[in-house]
């Protein structure tokens, strides 16, 4: 699984996936790890000992920034016979010679241990006066990694100019990829089985018995970039009883996953994911906070997309997304001053699926409502907004269309009505406008209510009026 990020050069496409997914490519084999340069280029690698050098030098002005042009990452298997594979890091790096440049470096950090290995590629002087100009493509595969590593490795110039880098964060694959599962040998552990009681809402994990083998610990972890506890793990000794572990959950989550592993150094860590195709959890991680008016979304599980806030004029309608409402679905998702109308909805284009949720059509949410009426002044219609708290008003005219959400053009801002009591809840009624009887009953036309004292609001509207002595109310 990869993700890439270019501070510098031209766009470079890279396959960007979600957590859950994994490459269906095959893991090549290789017998020995090696270094190979573009033809015509004389290039020699060596460890280097300048481990992210953080100084830097400002780099010539006959240099593009975008010297460095593209960093490639894949998985190797280096194979023995009879000895089983070993994991390799395979780097491919390509760059635009310049007279200022020796070579590249490539540094792989361990995200979980800091551990950092960099390999250093010269050109030679000959070489460089010949090739100027050039392009310099770079393949060397002699980074050791381990299974399921997540790594963060990165790419500079030899000498490092400033602000010439490419970084790229890369998982290697686990257990689970058909060929590391078959010819790496620490995959070669059995693996725990587990069966889930929904009823009592725990899962039992069946840990794996053999003669001699070490403690073992399992536990349930939210899968974000880590696996982040969900509890404290249980450790099952080799002389207990029973092999079976029971662990309790809460929600049925995408990303709440098992995890077990030996009691030794380095073991590897299998997983499994008992709800990953679950996520109706996710959708309904909403909150609306009264006091500030504020509508909420945190997903408990990584998701990638889009959220908005939208219209939905009924059940089974479009949803019609409001303007600026766009935010990308990444962690929190916070929308202040929001109006708590039944039509206004949340809609979630993401990984995961295309969702709407309108969490105000549960009751003890009071929305405000619209009546239209005969105006006592001849030749208008009497539009009166009833709400259980102070709120401001605006009425547009809209033409319906059929495939389109409808084309509208404000009329008036309502009049505030004073209220004798103060009592909302006795005199609800807050604001009126009049608007002109033949503008308004005329065939394909709604009347729309809106709220302008909120950011973030959903019309009531009536439609196709046929402005008889009693109207009708939007609710």
């Amino acid at each position: 699984m990869h993700t890439s990020q270019m501070l510098a050069g031209p766009a470079v496409v890279f396959l960007s996936l979600t957590w859950s997914t994994y490459q269906s490519l095959a893991v090549p084999q290789i017998g020995e790890c090696g270094l190979s340069c573009s033809q015509g280029f004389d290039c020699k690698s060596r460890v280097s000992r300048n481990i992210f050098n953080s100084f830097c030098r400002q780099p010539p002005t006959s240099m593009s920034p975008s010297v460095l042009e593209a960093l490639k990452l894949t998985t190797a298997m280096k194979c023995a016979p009879h000895e089983g594979c070993s994991l390799v890091l395979r780097v491919q790096a390509s760059l635009i010679l310049h007279d200022s440049l020796r070579g590249l470096e490539a540094c792989s950090m361990n995200l979980d241990t800091q551990e950092t290995q960099c390999q250093n590629v010269r050109v030679s002087r000959a070489s460089r006066r010949r090739q100027v100009g050039r392009q310099l493509q770079v393949h060397f595969d002699c980074f050791e990694v381990s299974v399921a590593q997540s790594l963060y490795v990165t790419l500079r110039t030899v000498p490092h100019f400033c602000g010439v880098q490419l970084d790229q964060q890369y998982h290697v694959e686990d257990c689970r990829d058909e060929d590391v599962g078959r010819n790496v040998p620490v995959c070669f552990v059995e693996k725990f089985s587990y069966w889930v009681d929904r009823s009592r809402k725990v899962i039992l994990v069946q840990v794996p018995e053999a003669p001699g083998a070490p403690d073992y610990y399992v536990r349930l972890c939210l899968k974000w970039f880590t696996c982040e506890d969900v509890g404290a793990p249980v450790r099952v000794t080799v002389n207990r009883m029973s092999r079976t572990v029971s662990l309790p959950y809460s929600q049925e989550l995408p990303c709440l996953c098992l995890e077990g592993w030996s009691a030794t150094p380095d073991a590897v860590r299998m997983q499994a994911c008992p709800f990953e195709d679950e996520t109706e959890a996710l959708w309904d991680a909403i909150r609306y906070h009264p006091g500030d008016q504020a509508l909420s979304w945190e997903p408990a599980c990584p998701v990638s997309g889009h959220v908005s806030l939208c219209w939905r004029p009924g059940p089974g309608a479009l949803c019609h997304s409001l303007e600026h409402s766009g935010r990308p679905a990444h962690g929190r998702v916070q929308y202040l001053l929001v109006d708590a109308q039944p039509q206004l909805c949340l809609k979630f284009s993401t990984s995961r699926g295309f969702r709407v949720r309108c969490p105000f059509q549960e009751r003890g949410f009071q929305a405000w409502k619209m009546t239209v009426q005969p105006a006592a002044s001849q030749g208008h219609l009497r539009v009166t907004f009833f709400s259980p708290s102070a709120a401001h008003f605006q009425v547009h005219l809209c033409h319906q269309r059929k495939s389109w959400a409808p084309a509208c053009r404000p009329v008036l801002g309502a009049t505030a009505l004073p209220s004798a009591s103060g009592d909302f809840m006795a005199d609800p009624a807050v604001a009126f406008v009049n608007i002109p009887r033949d503008e308004a009953c005329v065939p394909n036309t709604c009347i729309q209510g809106w709220r302008t004292d909120v950011l973030f609001s959903a019309p009531q509207q009536l439609c196709d009026l046929q402005c008889t002595a009693t109207q009708g109310t939007a609710d």
